[in-house]
Order: C-alpha cells, then sequence, then structure tokens
C-alpha cells in the first residue's frame, strides 16, 4: 500500500483543515502516516517568517481560515493567542510511538486549539486532551520533557528541511521527492497518486534559467 506522509504542526490553521481531510487520501487505497514538526524550525532553515508574522498576510490569513471554515462546517474559535509555542504538544504527540496513535493526538491537539480554544502551552489541558484520545497524558507529559524525545522533534524537522519541506501541512507519498503543499493540494496528490505527473524534463530546464532581474534586500 502507498505511504503518504503529513507534516504537520498544530500552530498552522491550514494544517487543522489538511489533518480534517486526510481520510480523502485514504479514500484512494494511500496508508496516512503523520509526522509532526516544528513549523517554527522550518522558518529558521529556510530564512522566512511565518504568515501571522506579516500583518497583512495574518489578516488574510484567518479571513481565509474562517471562510473555508464555514464553507465545511467546522467550528472555528481558534487558540487564546496567536502564534503560540507548539513544542509542549509536538513532543507529546512524537513521544508516542504507533503511528496510528500519534495521529490521533495530533489530530486531537489540533482540533482542539482550532475548533475549541484550548490552550496548547498549558500542561494539565494536554494532559486532559491525551486522556480523552485514550493515551495516558501524565506519562506522555514526562516523556515529552526526555532528551530522546526532544532530540526525536528536531531530527524530524531536519530530515524534513532535508527533503525540501518549508510549510505545514505538506504532504509527500514515499518514495517520490514531489511535494503538496497546503491544505487545498490534497487533489493535486490524488492526481498524482492516480499516476498523473508533470514533464520533469522541462521543469529542470526551467529552472535552469537564468534570472532576468533580482529584487533587492
Amino acid at each position: 500500500m502507498t505511504a503518504v506522509r503529513c507534516y504537520a504542526d498544530p500552530v498552522s490553521p491550514y494544517a487543522w483543515l489538511g489533518l480534517a481531510d486526510l481520510e480523502r487520501i485514504e479514500a484512494a487505497g494511500a496508508r496516512v502516516v503523520v509526522v509532526p514538526v516544528l513549523f517554527a524550525g522550518l522558518l529558521n532553515a529556510h530564512g522566512t517568517v511565518g504568515p501571522a508574522e506579516v500583518d497583512a498576510k495574518r489578516r488574510y490569513l484567518f479571513r481565509d481560515v474562517m471562510r473555508e471554515a464555514a464553507r465545511r462546517g467546522l467550528q472555528f474559535a481558534g487558540p487564546p493567542g496567536h502564534p503560540f509555542n507548539p513544542l509542549p504538544a509536538l513532543r507529546m504527540c512524537t513521544a508516542v510511538e504507533d503511528d496510528a496513535q500519534r495521529r490521533t493526538l495530533l489530530v486531537a491537539f489540533t482540533r482542539a486549539t482550532w475548533e475549541s480554544g484550548e490552550n496548547l502551552m498549558d500542561d494539565e489541558t494536554l494532559k486532559r486532551l491525551a486522556d480523552a484520545a485514550g493515551l495516558d497524558g501524565a506519562s506522555l507529559l514526562v516523556a515529552a520533557q526526555t532528551p530522546a524525545v526532544k532530540a526525536a522533534l528536531a531530527d524530524a524537522t531536519a530530515r524534513a528541511v532535508a527533503d525540501g519541506v518549508f510549510g505545514v501541512p505538506t504532504l509527500r507519498v514515499d518514495g517520490d521527492e514531489e511535494l503538496f503543499w497546503g491544505a487545498d493540494r490534497i487533489d493535486t496528490l490524488l492526481w498524482r497518486l492516480l499516476g498523473q505527473a508533470i514533464d520533469e524534463e522541462a521543469l529542470r530546464a526551467f529552472l535552469a534559467r537564468e534570472p532576468l532581474s533580482q529584487r533587492r534586500r
């Protein structure tokens, strides 16, 4: 069975929208593996900032997310403040060894903050949400503080960067270099799973062209 990796961080509202749509990929016969990564780590590695850090983009982003949520019939509440630090939640998810349970927890955390307004920086909230997801929240909170789990999340983020991931959610078919970034790219991924593809030689030729102008920085 084809495996699709979904790189996600609950700090992103688009990760929330993307995680809510993974069943469409599974309906196409693929297995989805959710990989927690630190969005801020991706931004730092690529020398960029998040859209919520640019005022005009921030205003657009949340209007767009609320509009898309309403279109899908999803409840939007949003976290108590944004951006927030998702490291505690991401580390708890990383501490879960089973792929299905890790996905369940990350989805639960993401839905809780965007649909119910929960604070993912509060340990008691994280414990309660993990317990409600059928996991041992207290044990996961302890595991999240261990050097091994912290290193595992850092390594997963570094591997994502090495694979070209720069934002969340990003989807990737195992064994394929092609990335699909954004909650609105699931249809394109499904097209790829049907065996469709662009002309890679034409892409390489285009990317090899020298720029005709450079923006001053």
